[in-house]
Parts: C-alpha cells; sequence; structure tokens
C-alpha cells in the first residue's frame, strides 16, 4: 500500500445526506447539562439554546449504528486494515460554531475525508492520523463544523518491540493531557490536593477546569481546595473492552463533591456490584506506577482522606 493510494481518498465524502436521529429537544439538553454540571441558564426555558458542545452529539448513532456513511470511507479503512493497521485510536477533534441550536431544529449533516497523513510513529505503534470534517446544518442552515481525528495504526508490538517491552508499555495506564488550563489541577495531585477554580467575579465553582467562567465569562479565578467529601452521583460499570492495565470489572464513577462540582473517577474500596447511586465517598490518591498518581474515591467505613479543606490564593488573568 503506497500512501498515495491513502492520499487518493483526501476530499471524497465519509458521510452524505445523514439525519440526525432526533430533533433537538430539551431532555437531551437537560441530561447533558446535568451530567456535566453546567447551569447555565441560556440552556433552560422558554428561549432555551443548545449548549455548543453538543454540536457531535445530535449527529450521533447510537447502538444501532451511523446511517449514510459512504463506500469510500469503508474502503479507506479496509486498506489501512489489510496493511496491518488495525488498532485505532481518538487523538481529537475541533469543533466551529455558526449558529445556536434550538428545540425543534432538524439535524442534517455531510462528512467528508479532508487528510490522510504520511505514516508517522507514535508510542502507541505506527500508522496514519485520518482527519473527517462534519458540516452540521440546523434546517438546512450551516450551524457547525466538527473536525474529528484519529489514528489506525499497529500496535508497538507489531513494529518489532520485544514482546516483554511492548507488554510493559501497554500495562501502563494511558497518561492525562496537561495543558496551560489544567496544569494547576495536576499540580495539586501531585501535592495530594484536589483543586476547584471559582470565579472571582460571581464566586461559581467550576471543575473540570477552564480558562474561564461558563457562568459570567470572566477570566478572573482563584482556586479552593476540595474538602475530600463527596456522594455518587452516577457510575457505570467496565466489563469491555479487556486492557492490561486495568482489571474488570471496575466503577467508573460521576462523583458530586460537597463543594457542589462533580468528577469522573475509579470508585473503589467496595465490589463494584455493591456501588449505588447516592453512595457516600471519600478521596484518596492512587499510585498506579511509579510516574503516575490519580484522584479516586473511596466507599465504605474507615476510608482515608488524602486532602486537607482550604482556600489558595493564586489568581490568574
Amino acid at each position: 500500500m503506497t500512501y498515495a493510494a491513502l492520499k487518493a481518498f483526501e476530499g471524497l465524502p465519509a458521510a452524505t445526506a445523514g439525519v440526525g436521529k432526533d430533533l433537538v429537544n430539551e431532555p437531551m439538553i437537560r441530561h447533558w447539562c446535568e451530567a456535566m454540571g453546567d447551569i447555565n441558564p441560556a440552556y433552560e426555558g422558554p428561549d432555551a439554546i443548545a449548549p455548543p458542545t453538543m454540536l457531535q452529539a445530535w449527529t450521533m448513532g447510537g447502538l444501532s449504528g451511523h446511517q449514510g456513511r459512504s463506500g469510500a470511507y469503508d474502503e479507506l479503512f479496509a486498506l489501512l486494515d489489510g496493511a496491518g493497521y488495525t488498532s485505532v485510536v481518538a487523538t481529537d477533534c475541533e469543533q466551529e460554531y455558526l449558529r445556536p441550536l434550538r428545540p425543534g431544529d432538524a439535524i442534517t449533516f455531510d462528512a467528508v475525508i479532508e487528510s490522510v497523513s504520511e505514516r508517522k510513529t507514535t508510542k502507541l505503534g505506527t500508522g496514519h492520523f485520518v482527519t473527517t470534517r462534519m458540516d452540521v446544518r440546523a434546517d438546512g442552515e450551516l450551524a457547525g463544523t466538527h473536525r474529528f481525528r484519529i489514528l489506525k495504526y499497529a500496535p508497538a508490538a507489531r513494529a518489532g518491540l520485544a514482546v516483554g517491552q511492548a507488554r510493559e508499555q501497554q500495562a501502563r495506564r494511558p497518561r492525562p493531557v496537561v495543558n496551560r488550563d489544567n496544569a494547576g489541577f495536576w499540580e495539586g495531585v501531585r501535592e495530594h490536593r484536589l483543586v476547584i477554580q471559582r470565579c472571582e467575579a460571581c464566586g461559581t465553582l467550576r471543575l473540570p477546569w477552564l480558562p474561564g467562567c461558563g457562568a459570567c465569562a470572566s477570566q478572573d479565578w482563584s482556586t479552593v481546595e476540595a474538602s475530600g467529601e463527596g456522594t455518587v452521583f452516577s457510575y457505570v460499570v467496565m466489563h469491555h473492552p479487556s486492557f492490561p492495565a486495568f482489571d474488570p470489572p471496575y466503577v467508573v464513577g460521576l462523583i458530586e463533591l460537597a463543594e457542589g462540582v462533580r468528577i469522573i473517577s475509579n470508585v473503589v474500596g467496595v465490589p463494584y456490584d455493591k456501588v449505588r447511586i447516592g453512595m457516600p465517598v471519600r478521596l484518596e490518591f492512587l499510585r498506579v506506577d511509579e510516574e503516575l498518581e490519580l484522584p479516586v474515591f473511596r466507599a465504605g467505613d474507615g476510608a482515608a482522606v488524602g486532602v486537607a479543606t482550604g482556600v489558595a490564593a493564586g489568581r490568574e488573568g
């Protein structure tokens, strides 16, 4: 397989005349906001709009799969699979919002294979980055674009690494993405502190960390150190897929902290089938390897709390 054969797919449709399975609707908006802890008043009431970051949600195929996917898209992936690039990982997405979506809007979309990279070698393995661009329309009017990039790759073990080395790499937990917007959070984790942002203009707390306040758009903030107390707001039990760094079944919980914000983490200390919504949990820090420690939440009596309550005075603009 030559790179020219892959590049020939650039510009070909990935999906044509796709139709959203539901109109933009208030229940989905409400569920999204509850899960994200987003209390922006723009997302409720008679003049409500949908959160812009829901753009892709209205186009998703659900358990029954996507409709309208093109033959070119399937052919490209078959070509990559045949060349040994059988694994896939999503790397990033970019969205552009052109107009708000409102309850009742009918969603249609088209997608194009925007680019296929030359062969790249990453820590995961060697493969090609494939970028698709989706144009999302509401009642026929362009509402936004969604670029989605994946890596189709051959795992490192197939690229010639020793089996023992490959297993050691595969057994490591994925590293968190640390950037200028969330570096303070991960610095707190290293110090065994769970740090929440607080807007200096309106006092709204936010987690995960963001560069600006979702309630008033102010970019001035300080930090509050969480008490470590919380409850299980929602959870899922992960059985599949099996990954060497994890030992299924295990619980991924949406934890509501005593301060009112929510964080996604593992629930530990009780069997996976004993976790319940509303269950009290307490923060501790789990060292998963020599380089990485993560905040987790322990259920049950006598759990240690790995933080102390307090307010950090740092402020950034």
